[in-house]
């Protein structure tokens, strides 16, 4: 499948779906979640909350409150804070989970951020490698636009890199 790497705060983007880089329980905390949190409201949070606990790799998904998108996929990525850190496996099914669930629900747009990195402390570059292999692998019902959203400088160039070599770009 086709995507695109953006740079950006993923709580100002627009789509069908947005994605949350969440730990099991839901709570949203740091990071990405906290950002879609300050900009959703708090409702987010607590609709989010109530979804869960959820295991490792699964989605749950929400209203999207006050951000502009229908719905949130809350994608476990990581583990509970405190217990443990995001894995290859994690990323990988979180990652597909959020695909599956944006094509269940009929979206046509999906942002996701890079996954069980920063904050769950996997590394970028082997993530960004495990989410752009997904994405590039995963055959669309409803999506038709993914953008893999990076919100520094120094992660966009970092994923855009990999992404270009997943998809046969580079070089």
């Amino acid at each position: 499948m086709e995507f695109t790497v953006v740079q950006g705060d993923i709580a100002q983007q627009s789509a069908d779906a947005l994605v949350n880089a969440a730990g099991t329980s839901l709570r949203m905390g740091s990071g990405v979640a906290g950002a879609l949190r300050r900009e959703g409201g708090e409702a987010l949070n607590d609709a989010a909350v109530r979804n869960g606990p959820i295991d490792l790799g699964d989605v749950a998904v929400t209203k999207a409150y006050e951000l502009d998108a229908e719905h949130v996929i809350h994608a476990a990525a990581m583990p509970h804070f405190g217990d443990g850190e995001a894995t290859a496996e994690s990323i990988r099914d979180a990652t597909r989970s959020s695909l599956e669930r944006a094509d269940e629900l009929g979206c046509s747009s999906l942002v996701l951020p890079a996954l069980g990195c920063g904050v769950a402390g996997f590394p970028l570059e082997e993530g960004a490698q495990i989410i752009a292999t997904e994405i590039a692998d995963y055959d669309p019902e409803s999506l038709s636009d993914v953008r893999f959203v990076a919100y520094s400088d120094e992660d966009y160039e970092t994923i855009r890199r990999v992404a270009d070599e997943v998809r046969g770009d580079g070089e």
